[in-house]
């Protein structure tokens, strides 16, 4: 399946659609995050890799990190859609990272009351940006997520290209901080170089150096929300060699430089007054 890389800066977005034109429509792409569809009412097919789900009223579709997806509605939805970085919930970032859904469909989930209740308070809470909400944010989703993952029991592996995307994309998100490039890949994961190039290429529609910076600035956001360490030191703690280097690829993705992007979307750490 032929998809695009999209770089998504934000760690959490939450949203419910009925009736306002939105659809979940979307073609093939994959990013660092977790996507949830929890469909209320409506038909959809969801594609994950290459399983193909029929969608109905009730039911989940849930796309693990770095995992193909896409969206064909066949008409009128309504959906709660949720995007979010798993990093927020690392009590479970083994099950995201070291295996796989049975499949992306979770028939029921979107029908089952703890969910949707947990969905709503999910959804309200989208826009605040106060210490108290984000630790109430996050302990929605730990119990959202938990609830999902028991329901759809994730296990195993993909096979053929899957896989080998996925064990190329879980090395780089592992390893991001050191000295990346197609040879070193090839040394670490037995993988073709020409091959995982190809993956990139035709897969994700992505060059292979594009990708690496594009998940160093992924990470530097996260930290430049917080003060606890200067631009230079992020720049060298995400992986770029050179401040300079660091700049310009961030400006690149983001359009805007480190410092600027600090200056507005800063929060103070925990127990610090302003």
């Amino acid at each position: 399946m032929i998809a695009s890389y999209e770089n998504r800066a934000t760690e959490f977005s939450g949203s419910y659609h009925r009736g306002d034109g939105r659809r979940l429509k979307c073609a093939a792409h994959l990013h660092h995050h977790l996507e949830l569809a929890l469909l209320l009412h409506g038909d959809t097919v969801g594609y994950a890799g290459t399983e193909r789900c029929q969608l109905t009223d009730g039911d989940a579709f849930l796309s693990f990190p770095n995992q193909i997806h896409r969206f064909d509605s066949v008409g009128p939805e309504e959906f709660y859609l949720f995007i979010v970085d798993p990093r927020m919930m690392p009590e479970l970032e083994a099950a995201f990272e070291g295996s796989v859904l049975p499949s992306a469909r979770i028939p029921g989930a979107a029908a089952d009351p703890e969910i949707l209740h947990l969905a709503c308070l999910l959804v309200e809470g989208a826009e605040g940006n106060d210490q108290y909400e984000k630790v109430a944010r996050r302990g929605y989703l730990l119990a959202l997520f938990s609830r999902l993952l028991g329901m759809a029991k994730p296990t195993g592996a993909a096979p053929g290209d899957s896989q080998a995307l996925k064990t190329v994309l879980s090395y780089c998100v592992k390893n991001y901080r050191r000295d990346l490039s197609l040879s070193v890949l090839e040394q670490q994961l037995h993988i073709s170089r020409t091959y995982i190039s190809h993956l990139f290429s035709d897969k994700l529609h992505i060059r292979f150096n594009d990708y690496i910076n594009s998940l160093r600035v992924s990470y530097a956001c996260h930290y430049l929300e917080s003060d606890d360490y200067s631009v230079t030191e992020i720049a060298d703690l995400v992986g770029f060699g050179t401040t300079r280097t660091f700049d310009r690829a961030f400006f690149k993705r983001m359009g805007r430089t480190p410092s600027d992007y600090r200056r507005e979307n800063s929060r103070p750490r925990a127990g610090k007054t302003t």
